[in-house]
């Protein structure tokens, strides 16, 4: 079984603008090109990894997808398209179909004021249009006012593959929180999966703290529908790639092979298509 990171960022400061990177993000500020975190994916025995936007504009993209064409690791790109202009999308998927690399889209819709931002008429039009292209989406739900959109994007997206991003960033050591329900409500859509990352980027949070959570997470999606990411270079906050990994691998203990297999790669190489 193929072992997948599905949340992989990638940035060179030099070449693309990443208007919220800044200075004081001290961990992970700089150039966090593939070849810095290469060592450490293959020390882990990962096989394929995809690289995931971190900036609205079409330079990141360009750049990720020169990326992939160096490496054999690296799986598939999660690149951006402007999806408030649905012939502007076509267009680019016109062109982005063609690379055996770009597999779905993403936005940084918590960069947005408007909290509606994902559930627009011309952003629902360019999501069905990248459903036609067989891509996926990622969801970026790091706050309840976005987690509670997924359902809405699963009805009127119904062969979109949605995935939200860091288990939509569970409020760990709250006792109440709109993510419980939000999270069910996601789950029971079946075009709707979530991925394992980001838990540990915060480095007071340990594998207890955060497991709770995902055995919720668990629960409602099952392990043929969620996928581990890293968060690389975020996950600096927190420690290393190889502390995400033990706290992942820590995390699955007591589960079953086949569940462990699915979340750590099998899931991934069946959502974004990787081989």
């Amino acid at each position: 079984m193929l072992k997948v990171d599905t949340h992989l960022h990638s940035w060179n400061l030099s070449q693309v603008d990443y208007y919220w990177l800044q200075p004081e993000y001290k961990a992970f500020y700089g150039n966090f090109t593939p070849d810095v975190v290469e060592p450490q994916i293959k020390k882990v025995g990962i096989d394929r990894a995809v690289l995931v936007q971190a900036a609205d504009s079409y330079e990141d993209t360009a750049s990720m997808l020169v990326h992939a064409d160096y490496r054999e690791w690296i799986g598939g790109v999660v690149g951006w398209c402007n999806l408030l202009n649905p012939d502007e999308t076509r267009r680019r998927l016109d062109i982005y179909s063609k690379s055996p690399w770009y597999k779905g889209v993403r936005h940084l819709i918590h960069t947005e004021s408007n909290p509606d931002w994902v559930v627009q008429d011309k952003v629902i039009e360019s999501l069905n249009i990248l459903a036609d292209y067989g891509m996926t989406f990622d969801l970026v739900a790091v706050f309840p006012n976005h987690l509670k959109h997924a359902p809405t994007l699963a009805k009127h997206v119904p062969k979109l593959k949605i995935a939200i991003d860091h288990l939509a960033k569970p409020p760990v050591g709250e006792k109440k929180s709109p993510w419980f329900d939000q999270m069910k409500a996601a789950a029971e859509s079946p075009n709707v999966f979530t991925k394992l990352s980001g838990q540990f980027d915060n480095p007071a949070w340990t594998v207890d703290d955060v497991k709770p959570y995902f055995d919720f997470a668990l629960q409602q999606f099952g392990a043929d529908r969620i996928m581990f990411g890293s968060d690389w270079p975020i996950a600096r906050l927190g420690g290393t790639y190889f502390t995400v990994w033990h706290n992942v691998n820590k995390l699955l203990e007591g589960r079953s092979e086949a569940e462990k297999d699915a979340i750590l790669g099998g899931t991934a190489a069946k959502f974004y298509s990787v081989t």
